[in-house]
């Protein structure tokens, strides 16, 4: 009987992974019959967990959504998983998460085996994370669970934004993905007065429901809505801005750079422009300096005369050592 109990848990917590398992595949992982796995899949159905089964070469079985939410079991490392998850998300951005964070991980907590909670502790104790550099604008969960379902079901958005200087205007948008970066939540949407890709930060939206028609789905702008996001929001940032032709080609700069340092255009075999900036002028010339390539830079002129001043510096703290006098 303790056996057959086992042999049902693990069952149960191949079913609860999001796929559809053929059954011989079940067997050939329990090490029973195909027999057996039938019979097992009626003793789970009488317990009343809701098994769909479906004919055919391509058939299998796989847990289908019920009326009450049954056991949830884990692997050890998902347990530690989802426990750090959750001790991450109450440290987070989400506004109104943080309580609810805490009680779910009060509970797992609780019911954690005894090596499994020795684990999470220590990670907890040991892996601190590092402090944000400033304030995180904190993100309404109803709002996002708006903007997702929006995503999910192409359906157009009304929505009031409020811009970086404060001014509020009325957008309607045919939303595309939700990214998050960082501590940050941003809406990838195809701005349809404006005809064009817009990125809006999800702390300064208002949704207004409901929401309109069904729109035909689009390609992601860039092909990866997060590669377009990290992208504007450092352009967006910068204050100083700079195109360079660099001696090497484009591939090799862009295994050197990610999106949100700049973009780079090919020339020729050999060389490439690259468009990039950064919100100072340090921090500009960092970048040039760990291309690992000769580049060319024209304007603008404070970028020109900051990297000479820079070249000076750098040959200054260069020169021989003065011989010693006997």
């Amino acid at each position: 009987m303790l056996e057959t109990s086992a042999r049902l848990l693990r069952l149960l917590s191949l079913l609860q992974t999001p796929r559809e398992w053929p059954g011989s595949e079940l067997a050939e992982r329990l090490s029973v019959t195909g027999r057996t796995i039938r019979k097992d899949v009626e003793r789970l159905r009488e317990l009343g967990y809701p098994v769909d089964a479906t004919r055919g070469s391509t058939g299998g079985y796989r847990l289908a959504a019920g009326a009450a939410m049954p056991p949830l079991l884990l692997t050890d490392d998902e347990a530690v998983a989802v426990t750090i998850g959750l001790n991450t998300i109450a440290r987070g951005a989400m506004a109104g998460m943080e309580e609810t964070s805490i009680q779910a991980l009060a509970k797992l907590e609780q019911v954690l085996p005894a090596r499994l909670r020795r684990r999470v502790r220590t990670l907890q104790r040991y892996a601190v994370p590092v402090p944000a550099d400033g304030p995180s604008a904190k993100v309404d969960t109803d709002v996002l669970t708006v903007l997702v379902a929006a995503c999910r079901d192409r359906e157009r958005l009304r929505l009031d934004y409020l811009d970086h200087a404060g001014a509020a205007t009325r957008r309607t948008v045919e939303p595309q993905r939700v990214v998050n970066w960082g501590r940050r939540w941003y809406l990838v949407a195809w701005d349809v007065d404006r005809d064009d890709w817009r990125t809006f930060r999800v702390d300064r939206i208002t949704p207004r429901t409901p929401t309109g028609p069904r729109f035909a789905p689009r390609e992601d702008p860039d092909g990866d809505a997060a590669t377009y996001v990290s992208g504007k929001v450092s352009a967006a940032a910068w204050r100083h801005r700079a195109r360079v032709v660099v001696h090497a080609p484009a591939a090799e700069v862009l295994d050197r750079i990610n999106p949100a340092v700049g973009t780079v255009e090919p020339i020729d075999a050999g060389t490439c422009v690259l468009d990039t900036g950064a919100d100072s002028l340090d921090t500009l010339a960092v970048h040039l300096g760990m291309l690992g390539h000769d580049f060319d830079v024209t304007d603008p002129p404070e970028l020109v005369a900051h990297l000479r001043m820079l070249a000076a510096r750098y040959s200054r703290s260069t020169r021989p050592a003065e011989p010693r006098s006997p």
